[in-house]
């Protein structure tokens, strides 16, 4: 896939780069945030200072207050205590799944025009709407067309696209591979490798947090918001050290009353099993996703059936990966 992407953006690498807006000193400052639901928390004495070129991954199980904390970062949502504090010259652009619902009977061109005629791109040039549209991989008979017509993946494409139009220098996606297709992902890959401004991100792809973020927020659960210096793959390490120093010392009697240390769940025998699979399963998920990348490189351009086919297969096994990776986090706890 990577090399494959390579190959398909060399030409489009310094017009995919758009324009983003002057990003003053001042980005944003939470200050002790806390947030809850139903008298359950969500937030809990959180801050923050967002600096220029943060690249943030969010992780944390599902219902554990991500898209929460996104909305009071982004003033869409007010928490109970605590200040958000916004620069003048941030300017946001958020991608969420079901964010932009567009008019079924509007011609695609129409959706971008009613935006911009022509849009800056960041090395100065300017382009049409359908030139932008193509750089996304709409040809001019899918521009023309009815949004009606365009498949569950195109829609989201065009919602992405319609998010960095608005040239934002603060970008916040929110599981943004969810059903994108794979030249959508190629695109949207490039994009965020040359992103110059602050990115926020939420995906169980692995591989894209590992290579977009080098920071983490993790939502641990009633309210614990926890900042981690690493990409993902580090702090899955992080979380196995413990647990190899516990093994190596499980015999020692500590001589010394220490602080009390996290406790460890003790796992049944059931759950010890299914820990070992989860790893095994993510190993071989992640060797399958890889011979599959690798194929499809191999695979003639013009054979689009074929290269659908085995996206679909890679697809298939990545959501197979995020369900091991989330039972083996929750295991591991």
């Amino acid at each position: 896939l990577e090399e494959k992407t390579k190959k398909k953006s060399d030409n489009q690498s310094v017009t995919l780069q758009m324009k983003m807006s002057r990003q003053g000193g001042k980005i944003i400052e939470v200050e002790h945030i806390a947030k809850s639901f139903d008298g359950r928390p969500i937030i809990n004495d959180f801050s923050y200072t967002f600096k220029k070129g943060d690249r943030i991954g969010l992780a944390g199980k599902n219902g554990t207050g991500k898209s929460t904390l996104l909305n009071i970062i982004t003033s869409q949502l007010t928490p109970d205590t605590g200040t958000v504090d916004t620069g003048e010259t941030t300017v946001f652009g958020y991608y969420k799944q079901g964010g932009l619902t567009f008019d079924p009977k509007e011609r695609v061109i129409d959706i971008v025009k009613s935006d911009a005629e022509y849009i800056k791109m960041a090395d100065g040039s300017v382009i049409t709407a359908s030139a932008l549209l193509t750089l996304f991989l709409f040809p001019p008979k899918k521009q023309h067309g009815m949004v009606e017509k365009l498949s569950g993946g195109e829609k989201k494409r065009l919602n992405l696209m319609k998010v960095l139009m608005q040239n934002p220098n603060f970008l916040i996606l929110d599981e943004p591979t969810n059903d994108l297709d794979i030249d959508t992902l190629n695109v949207l890959e490039e994009f965020l490798e040359n992103f110059p401004g602050i990115l926020m991100l939420v995906s169980h792809d692995r591989y894209l947090l590992d290579k977009m973020s080098d920071q983490l927020f993790i939502m641990e659960g009633e309210g614990v918001v926890k900042i981690y210096n690493g990409n993902y793959s580090e702090y899955r390490l992080s979380l196995d050290q413990p647990k190899i120093k516990a093994e190596v010392k499980k015999t020692t009697v500590a001589a010394v009353e220490q602080a009390p240390a996290k406790a460890v769940k003790k796992l049944s025998f059931k759950e010890q099993k299914e820990l070992d699979e989860s790893e095994k399963g993510m190993a071989d998920t992640e060797n399958k996703i890889a011979q599959l990348t690798e194929s499809i490189n191999k695979i003639d351009a013009s054979d689009y059936v074929k290269i659908q086919e085995v996206s679909n297969e890679i697809e298939k096994l990545k959501q197979k990966l995020d369900d091991y990776t989330m039972r083996w986090l929750e295991l591991s706890e």
